[in-house]
């Protein structure tokens, strides 16, 4: 596997009024994240709407994103599911179309074992050649990948990796202390990203680079270059962004955020429905601070 560091974004899935996906929008932000550095793309994630795109349209997206991107910047497939044989149909189409790894999110709503995680994992796995990267994310999934269960999927030869959603650094901390060395781990929450890298993960899968991409790329590799110094200074900025985008749930924020930045068109499908009207408030506030990061840091 091409080994991926830095500033990754959950990309966004934009969509038009009528709710069809908007493909030009998507090949622009893919555009915009080459031009500001952004380590690598993580496309139909759950930022981007996984749950609510089909199963053609899920296809299609990856296909669109190697298509356009055409090598300049690492693509990693979300195409998890509850079901392990879509996880597994999703996923040998993603190694057809050549993707660069694969994101295996926790299966949500049926609340499998730790046994039934790693049967899971294992046959989805053993279904491709491709690197497939873990994602525990258990304020969504209910179901919580443990520290003991990743270890023993780390000795599957293509599982590579895992995005740690938790937000508790002694977990992440641990897996970092027992985890093979070459094993990557992200960070999956924007607010303790800074603080897990500086204990030795590689990057973080972030939501709010979707809005700041050159300042989230800036931030994590000073992190992994070790100038500690500097991007503690630019984390403390974008705190109060990160908390922003997560004033409802994700993706709700950050599409409407972008849509007042003219990046996307401002559609959501349900359930998922645009912020309430107090949060818009503060998400109008939340704009003009990324545009004087946007200009402070460009």
């Amino acid at each position: 596997m091409k080994v991926i560091k830095g500033s990754l974004v959950a990309l966004v899935t934009p969509m038009k009024k009528d709710g069809s996906l908007d493909k030009n929008a998507f090949c622009n932000l893919i555009d915009w994240h080459i031009e500001k550095k952004t380590d690598g793309l993580v496309v139909v994630g759950t930022t981007g709407e996984s749950p609510t795109v089909d199963f053609k349209e899920h296809v299609s997206l990856i296909e669109l994103a190697m298509k356009h991107s055409s090598g300049k910047i690492p693509i990693i497939a979300g195409t998890g599911a509850n079901s392990t044989t879509e996880s597994i149909l999703l996923t040998k189409e993603a190694s057809v179309i050549g993707v660069d790894a694969s994101l295996q999110v926790v299966p949500y709503y049926n609340k499998p074992s730790q046994s039934g995680l790693i049967y899971h994992f294992k046959a989805i796995a053993d279904s491709v050649d491709i690197p497939i990267i873990l994602y525990n994310v258990p304020g969504r999934t209910v179901a919580d990948l443990s520290n003991d269960t990743v270890l023993e999927l780390s000795k599957v030869k293509n599982i590579v990796g895992i995005k740690d959603a938790t937000a508790d650094l002694s977990r992440g901390q641990w897996l970092i202390r027992e985890l093979p060395k070459d094993f990557l781990i992200y960070s999956g929450d924007d607010t303790t990203a800074l603080a897990l890298i500086l204990c030795g993960a590689d990057g973080n899968i972030s939501v709010t680079a979707n809005v700041l991409p050159s300042v989230m790329s800036k931030l994590c590799n000073l992190a992994l270059s070790g100038d500690f110094e500097n991007a503690i200074k630019i984390n403390n900025e974008i705190l109060p962004i990160h908390k922003a985008l997560f004033l409802e749930a994700n993706p709700i924020p950050v599409k409407w955020v972008m849509s007042k930045m003219d990046l996307i068109t401002e559609s959501i499908r349900l359930p998922l429905t645009n912020p309430n009207e107090v949060n818009k408030k503060k998400l109008l506030e939340t704009i003009k601070l990324i545009n004087v990061l946007q200009k402070k840091y460009s």
